[in-house]
């Protein structure tokens, strides 16, 4: 898969709507598919912007970009990594798909690993050494049967699944809540280096955007999406990793979850996944044999792409929540007001757990129905 010109126009136009302030990534991916490339945004941003209700501060960034940072950014890029963004044909198929997808992506590394079939392998940053060890044996498992391991570079559980892919000659992604020249947590550059020579860094961020707490549920459902499940191995109840499995679900892909000790509380989340659905893992064949299936339905869809790679103009996807909306996301809609509200009240309010909450929440964030005021307080927009 072959890289485009850094230098030409489309790429800059990307680079200048990655930057405005207010827009996200269900605005721009809409913006882009109605006028059908990213400069065509910019040349027919006043006839878009009464359509699209662009925000003041937003059509200000697109009249008048920041050339520097804009020129900073494409000099990034021009290091041979790549910006893959909503139109382009290499764009992952699973992902697009996932109804959450951002925009665009900054990859470093190979690009045509995004295509793989993927597992997902999460957990807690603090796990037991049990935990650790649960890890790499099925990272390690799992690599050897043709999976992609898939994870945040995070301590714990993250590293542990990388490095072993990696040990096992296998690729291994690692999805970031940083921009893609950041690495967050900086103990783990080396692993990153590692990944980068066999796989992939990918982030929807910019470069130089520093890891915030905030960011990583969106890291999480970008996880989600790349994969065709995710296996959790430890975690807490209040853990980012329930964050990821539900937002597999809601994505329709497979959720496992290995059970631990009742002693142990990182046991807990997966002990409650399982209560809520996820499938009980006991050794990596069982995944293997359920997702084989789907692993040769994409490899079958890699094929056509490699033999025709330029799809249809892709139409900006439906999120799950419109999809399918249960009843937990018309509670959280009728919890909130426009008065922005605290996680811990919307937990007082609704009767959800936290974690499901903070995926609820980024799912209508993205879909534009929810803001965030910063400081883990949400209001209806």
């Amino acid at each position: 898969m072959n890289a485009p010109d850094r230098s030409d126009t489309e790429t800059l136009a990307w680079l200048t709507l990655l930057r405005a302030p207010a827009l996200g990534s269900a605005g721009l991916r809409s913006l882009v598919t109605r006028a059908g490339s990213a400069a065509a945004v910019l040349d027919g941003v006043e006839d878009l912007r009464r359509e699209f209700s662009i925000d003041p501060a937003t059509l200000a960034w697109l009249q008048t970009p920041d050339a520097a940072r804009i020129d900073a950014d494409a000099a990034w890029l021009a290091g041979g990594r790549r910006l893959l963004t909503w139109l382009d044909p290499d764009y992952p198929a699973l992902l697009r798909e996932a109804g959450t997808a951002p925009a665009a992506l900054f990859v470093d590394g190979d690009v045509g690993s995004l295509w793989l079939p993927q597992i997902a392998i999460v957990g807690a940053r603090s796990a037991t050494a049990g935990g650790l060890a649960n890890a790499r044996s099925f990272a390690t498992h799992l690599a050897a049967a043709g999976l992609t391991v898939t994870s945040g570079l995070a301590d714990g559980v993250d590293a542990a699944a990388h490095a072993a892919a990696l040990d096992a000659g296998s690729a291994t992604i690692a999805v970031m809540g940083s921009g893609p020249d950041l690495i967050y947590p900086r103990r783990q550059a080396a692993l990153a280096e590692r990944i980068r020579g066999h796989g992939a860094l990918v982030t929807e961020f910019p470069p130089g955007v520093q890891a915030r707490p905030d960011h990583f549920p969106r890291r999480n459902r970008i996880i989600a999406g790349l994969s065709l499940g995710v296996l959790v191995v430890e975690a807490s109840v209040q853990s980012g990793s329930l964050i990821t499995a539900r937002l597999a679900g809601d994505q329709g892909r497979e959720v496992f979850a290995l059970p631990g000790s009742i002693h142990n509380p990182l046991a807990r989340g997966c002990h409650q996944l399982i209560r809520q659905g996820a499938r009980l893992i006991e050794t990596a064949a069982e995944i293997v044999e359920e997702l084989a299936p789907l692993a040769r339905a994409l490899g079958d869809r890699l094929r056509a792409h490699l033999a025709d790679p330029a799809p249809a103009t892709p139409a900006a996807p439906v999120t799950a929540p419109t999809q399918a909306r249960d009843a937990d996301y018309t509670k959280v809609l009728a919890a909130l007001g426009h008065d922005p509200v605290s996680l811990d009240e919307l937990a007082l309010r609704t009767g959800l757990g936290v974690a499901a909450l903070s995926s609820m929440l980024l799912l209508l964030e993205l879909e534009g129905e929810v803001d965030s005021s910063g400081g883990g307080r949400y209001q209806r927009r």
